[in-house]
């Protein structure tokens, strides 16, 4: 008797065949290579494997499907309903709905094991779900005097029967717990597997928990994102200042503290991890589970704090030849690094580039995947060091800049860190000179009714990083200052915000009230310099790249990071922190070296794609080019000394140029024409 043959046609994928009526949708999938998820098995316990069976004609595909085309809701169904809420119309288990008749099924997004998830932060690239770490829930055959086999091979030889994994190694540190997880599953478990090779946790019965976490390790700051394993969706996110900051602010700071005192590298190692420890509990604590449930981290880091967390002595990245101990990316335990996750967890740590292009650029190259366009786009992650990179698909050039903590606050006269009191936007009256200004923590500008009543107690603090690049830049449109950064001092009769400061000028932006507590802050010539000398390393950097590139035309730019993220993209140009570029092709990247970690933690693919895009990249060591130098000088001017800004100013109106004469004047020299 010929068996009864009919046809299936799985929507999105467009994939179809026969099979004999009784055929569990789910093993039809899977003949087909479709996507449909399951962590159970197909036992009916975990509703990942969930579709939705369409009704109607479909001529296209010559099918007529209906929902009586598959069997009737099966007692399994039922009870998953009781235990996990109705399933929505038309939706059926996959592993419980046998073929009938011809059926067109649609396997809805959250059912599909590589989904993409969308990524809201940015424009157009999304996540391939496709985890290192996977749950598998098997039932083990009970051991007996008949079968020589222990439990553990018995669990193995389950694994290979319903998941086709063969050849896994089952951790140490499991192997104790397997009998009574056993026990307590009635012979049913849920194991994690890492990267389809080692066993790393096991639980009694369905375990459906499983998080993993993507670390920015900043030198300034610290970010983390819980990531649900099973679904990508972000659970929590959070941050903490680096505790490193009492050994130095800055990197280099932090290596001439160990330089001087050789116990401080394990001090730094140590309170680098107490503090990612605390932002484990937070995040669990926050998602209402435990830090147990973390089964796996991924993590960037800049070269100096890469080697720190690691317990590498950071020493040989103070000087030439900036060597690392290693730059291959790694695969390691969380336990050996002290971090306190599930005791089997793993750490993946991102390849580093170059002595001071670290882990944090190839998380930022991930993210942006500058490689994947002809279009020749400029990646630019500021901090201490800048780090650049400058390619397309034919070639990547990457490099490293010292642009110092100015952009951060530091150095600033006024200067803090972004937190509430901070100004962070200012405009300047061009025909006044007339100051005003945002500050965080109040949504009013500061000529605004009720702005002091929105401060409270607080006040007006300091200026931040993106506060002091408007500042400076306005203070250039406004012909305050001159395309060579010095303070106008011939303005002292049309504005009192200029006043003298010893030998040079200062301009000031808030006069505090008397009786708050608080200075008044102000731009001094040397808080103009300290930006000078920052952008124009950024600049000298992105020049050094063009001429190995051969290319000048830019056609995108990219800023990452926090300092990226907050500052005017237009006042950065304005000051020549970039080249010019049409401002609509300018845009913010968020924390793309986060989001690279990210990326890495949901795809295990995207590693090695990474891996061999930073072999691929060519690295530029801009403290051995001749040529810097003459790009730093030329770059301190603003916007710049010789390269034009044509795209900028048919958007931005042109600085007023006041009295050239003027712009160098100086209290003392006033005084001693007054003498004479």
């Amino acid at each position: 008797m010929t068996e009864t043959l009919v046809k299936i046609l799985f929507m999105p994928s467009g994939r179809r065949g026969s099979f004999p009526r009784g055929t569990p949708v789910l093993d039809a999938a899977r003949s087909l290579g479709v996507d449909i998820d399951s962590v159970c098995g197909g036992r009916g316990l975990c509703g990942r494997c969930r579709i939705e069976c369409m009704s109607g004609n479909f001529p296209k595909h010559g099918l007529i499907s209906d929902t009586h085309h598959l069997s009737p809701f099966s007692a399994t169904e039922a009870r998953f309903e009781d235990k996990k809420g109705a399933l929505p119309e038309r939706h059926r288990l996959s592993c419980h709905a046998n073929l009938i008749d011809d059926v067109v099924i649609d396997v809805p997004p959250e059912s599909q094991v590589h989904r993409q998830i969308i990524r809201k932060e940015t424009e157009h690239r999304d996540i391939r779900l496709n985890t290192a770490t996977r749950l598998h829930y098997v039932e083990v055959e009970t051991a007996t005097l008949e079968d020589p086999r222990g439990e553990a091979q018995l669990l193995l030889d389950a694994l290979r029967r319903d998941w086709d994994l063969d050849g896994l190694a089952i951790e140490p540190n499991v192997l104790p717990g397997l009998q009574q997880s056993l026990i307590k599953g009635q012979q049913a478990v849920t194991v994690a597997v890492y990267n389809s090779r080692d066993i790393i946790g096991i639980w009694p019965g369905l375990f459906e928990t499983a998080w993993g976490v993507a670390i920015d390790v900043g030198s300034t700051s610290v970010a983390a994102h819980l990531c649900d394993l099973g679904t990508g969706e972000v659970l929590g996110t959070a941050s903490i200042m680096n505790p490193q900051i009492r050994f130095g602010e800055d990197l280099m700071s932090r290596v001439s503290y160990i330089m001087m005192h050789p116990e401080g590298a394990a001090e730094m190692t140590q309170v680098i991890r107490r503090a990612l420890n605390e932002l484990f509990v937070e995040l669990s604590e926050g998602a209402q589970g435990s830090v147990d449930n973390i089964l796996e981290i991924t993590l960037v880091a800049n070269p100096i704090m890469h080697h720190i967390l690691l317990g590498i002595d950071p020493v040989n990245l103070g000087g030439a030849p900036f060597a690392l101990t290693t730059t291959e990316a790694l695969e390691l335990r969380a336990r050996d690094l002290d971090l306190a996750i599930h005791r089997g967890g793993r750490v993946y740590v991102l390849p580093c580039i170059a002595g001071h292009v670290g882990a944090d650029s190839a998380g930022v190259i991930l993210a942006e995947r500058p490689e994947q366009d002809l279009a020749m786009t400029l990646v630019i992650d500021v901090g201490t060091n800048a780090e650049i990179v400058l390619g397309n698909s034919e070639r990547m050039l990457v490099c490293s800049t010292p642009t110092g903590p100015a952009f951060e606050g530091a150095q600033i006269s006024c200067g803090q860190r972004a937190t509430v009191g901070a100004i962070e936007r200012v405009r300047i009256n061009r025909d006044t000179l007339e100051p005003r200004f945002k500050v965080i923590g109040s949504d009013l500008w500061s000529d605004e009714p009720g702005f002091e009543d929105t401060l409270g107690t607080v006040g007006v603090t300091g200026i931040c990083g993106s506060g002091i690049i408007e500042a400076v830049a306005e203070m250039f449109l406004a012909g305050i200052i001159s395309a060579e950064g010095v303070i106008n001092g011939a303005l002292t009769d049309q504005t009192p915000h200029i006043f003298p400061s010893g030998r040079t000028y200062s301009f000031k932006l808030h006069t505090a009230a008397t009786d708050g507590g608080h200075s008044d802050i102000v731009v001094t010539q040397n808080d103009v310099r300290q930006i000078q000398l920052a952008k124009a390393a950024l600049y000298a950097g992105i020049k050094l790249l063009q001429d190995h590139m051969g290319n000048t035309k830019i056609d995108r730019i990219r800023l990452a990071g926090a300092f990226g993220s907050h500052i005017s993209l237009s006042h950065a140009m304005v000051l020549g922190l970039i080249p010019d570029c049409p401002l609509e092709n300018v845009s913010s990247a968020g924390n793309a070296a986060g989001m690279g970690a990210r990326i890495a933690l949901l795809d295990r693919d995207s590693r090695n794609h990474i891996e061999t895009i930073v072999r691929w990249a060519e690295r530029i060591e801009t403290a051995v080019e001749t040529r810097f130098q003459e790009y730093f000088v030329d770059a301190m001017a603003f916007p710049h000394h010789s390269d034009p800004f044509t795209h900028l100013f048919t958007a931005v109106a042109p600085p007023v140029i006041r009295n050239a004469a003027e712009k160098s004047d100086s209290p003392r020299r006033r005084r001693g024409r007054a003498r004479q």
